[in-house]
């Protein structure tokens, strides 16, 4: 009896693999202190397009099976309300991307569009007035609300065609070599609601990739805040502050760790957001559709909901996407051993690049999956605001952020986007073709480090760029 048991659970699993997409195999990484093991021993050695989807080792045979209804979750497309399909309807009514995967496509970032005509993937702009509610949040432009959504189920107009157009800035190192960069401009075209308010900025932002979520999160928040120094006292030039923002399932101020700005609490409530503003999904954190008061269709557009006061993705599933999102697992670093990379990498920090990309921390009690606990990870973020400069400024802060202030990005991973997602845009906006663009970009507190980066001969900004590479 007790084989045939372990026969069907085994079988199970197998069927949840094929019937996802994912591949049976990974290699789990083995113990080591060594900086490779990125995620520490949530890592695994995986370079193929699939490298972002995979679980971290050692969950719970309850979480695995969970994980793989999350990935369906995550993956399969919502539908108009009402259909047959009553567990996934309710997509909109007015909406960004039809799933998660929609923006992270394979779990992995967003890009601009690269044509004229071309549908943003992965990439949304949120709109705000500089006024902020209670807590801090911006308030959202009147017509239009927190986030552009170019989409609409049918009977819905959508609220507008977004255009983004370039700029070339040419440059030069001083060896003499040349660089261009472009700057983006955003234009929102069409508009069905009215006008913007004249004081509503723009900004656009990419989705990052998924991996080590859960890992940050099990970061305590007195490693974090360890890191800060709002008024540089030890005279770096680096001021990182944590933003505070607004828990809504513990109705507290608490420390920000997600979203570009780090304007997110939690996965949780990152999740729902996603859910709520990208394509338009109810949840248990955030019930209300998100129409404007002047989108009269899209208040009165039926619900998914199948009974009174619930949600369109109801607590059970809800939680098993962000359980999904909170245990993919890090890729280890690739050409760790080689002599360029390790050069590349003392180089980074010579440079002035590791005062806000931090490269190792240790991770706390996880209070569900005991896999993320103690783990010691190299993700290159402190997870703090910093001042980034006029040029990367959007004018669109959020709580303790201001418009120059971004959240230091997690650098595991870049090395992969061309492999996973087939483009190298970086940055909050794509803006950035390749990771030396990126660089060049800094400015603010970055730009001792911008100007280290760029005063290295050619050989040695190769070598940093290849230790970036490798991450």
């Amino acid at each position: 009896m007790r084989k045939n048991s372990l026969l069907i659970s085994s079988l199970y699993l197998l069927l949840s693999l094929l019937l996802i997409g994912l591949p049976l195999l990974y290699v789990k990484a083995q113990p080591s202190d060594r900086h490779e093991l990125l995620g520490g021993q949530a890592s695994i050695f995986n370079t193929t397009p699939n490298a972002f989807g995979q679980p971290i080792p050692g969950l719970e045979r309850s979480q695995e099976l969970f994980f793989f209804v999350g990935n369906s979750f995550f993956n399969q497309n919502w539908v108009t309300a009402p259909s047959s399909t009553t567990a996934r309807d309710g997509l909109g009514p007015l909406f960004n991307a039809r799933s998660c995967a929609g923006c992270h496509f394979k779990d992995g970032r967003g890009r601009p569009p690269e044509f004229d005509g071309e549908m943003p993937t992965g990439l949304l702009v949120r709109l705000g007035i500089p006024e902020k509610d209670i807590h801090g949040s911006r308030l959202p432009d009147p017509n239009y609300g927190l986030q552009f959504q170019p989409e609409a189920i049918g009977g819905v107009a959508k609220e507008g065609d977004l255009i983004i157009t370039y700029e070339e800035l040419a440059g030069t190192y001083p060896d003499g070599s040349s660089y261009s960069l472009r700057k983006p401009s955003l234009h929102l075209e069409n508009l069905a609601y009215g006008d913007l308010h004249p004081d509503t900025a723009l900004s656009a932002r990419v989705a990052n990739q998924m991996i080590g979520l859960g890992l940050l999160e099990a970061l305590a928040e007195e490693t974090i805040m360890a890191q800060a120094d709002p008024n540089d006292q030890n005279g770096d030039g680096i001021s990182g502050r944590p933003n505070w923002v607004w828990d809504v399932l513990n109705n507290r101020m608490t420390l920000g760790r997600f979203g570009w700005k780090a304007e997110q609490p939690s996965i949780l409530q990152q999740t729902a957001a996603a859910f709520s503003g990208d394509i338009g999904i109810t949840s248990p954190i955030f019930p209300e559709e998100g129409c404007a008061l002047a989108q009269v269709d899209c208040l009165s557009a039926l619900s998914g909901s199948n009974l009174e006061g619930e949600s369109e993705i109801i607590a059970d599933d809800f939680l098993k996407v962000v359980l999904y999102s909170s245990s993919l697992s890090v890729p280890a670093q690739r050409d760790f051993d080689n002599p360029d990379v390790i050069q590349g990498q003392q180089l980074f920090g010579s440079a002035g690049c590791s005062g806000c990309h931090l490269d190792t921390l240790k991770t706390g009690i996880h209070p569900t999956i005991p896999a993320l606990s103690q783990q010691t990870i190299h993700p290159y973020t402190d997870l703090l605001l910093h001042d980034m400069g006029e040029r990367l400024a959007d004018k669109l802060g959020d709580f303790q952020a201001s418009g120059s202030e971004w959240r230091t990005p997690p650098l595991w991973g870049v090395g992969l986007f061309q492999t996973v997602n087939g483009h190298s845009y970086y940055l909050h906006d794509g803006r950035a073709r390749n990771l030396e663009e990126a660089i060049l970009w800094h400015g603010g507190e970055a730009e001792t480090a911008r100007h280290n980066f760029m005063n290295l001969d050619k050989l040695e900004r190769d070598k940093l760029l290849r230790f970036l590479s490798s991450l």
